[in-house]
């Protein structure tokens, strides 16, 4: 078919069949097909969607080009990795702290230069991050913002 519809495609799949079923949907996509997805796992539309409509009780309250949203929002978050806790050091900067994982820190920033200047203090204090990423907010923190996250 030309038209294909899909409700949360990779609910419930393994990673396996997850690898699987991705594949299928890439080929359709090659294609040329038309897919129309259903998901609440953002990280699989940022994957496979060019276009979106995020509803809330029934009401549009964000859509357009993915790309586009993500592009209006700037690059408003810090992504670093670090064997050293570097909390202290970045709140003087006035990054904020939105999550702390094993993996490292997500810090939400003002401005490319704020991020700038507190990994020139990270390196003259001869502290080297693993990763240092300035980036848009995925779509997860944007439909967090736009839907709330509770209800």
């Amino acid at each position: 078919p030309e038209l294909i519809f899909l409700d949360e495609p990779f609910s419930g799949l393994d990673p396996i069949n997850t690898d699987v079923f991705k594949g299928v949907l890439s080929e359709l996509i090659g294609a040329g097909k038309y897919i129309v997805m259903s998901s609440h796992q953002m990280s699989t539309v940022e994957e496979y969607c060019r276009d979106l409509v995020i509803l809330n009780r029934g009401k549009t309250v964000l859509q357009g080009n993915l790309r586009q949203i993500k592009a209006s929002y700037g690059h408003t978050n810090l992504s670093v990795s670090c064997g050293t806790d570097i909390l202290p050091l970045a709140e003087s900067h006035g990054l904020r702290l939105l999550e702390k994982t094993a993996g490292g820190y997500e810090f939400k920033i003002d401005s490319d230069a704020s991020a700038q200047a507190f990994l020139e203090e990270l390196v003259a204090r001869r502290i080297f991050p693993e990763r240092f990423e300035i980036r848009e907010p995925s779509l997860h923190e944007i439909f967090i913002e736009k839907v709330g996250a509770t209800d």
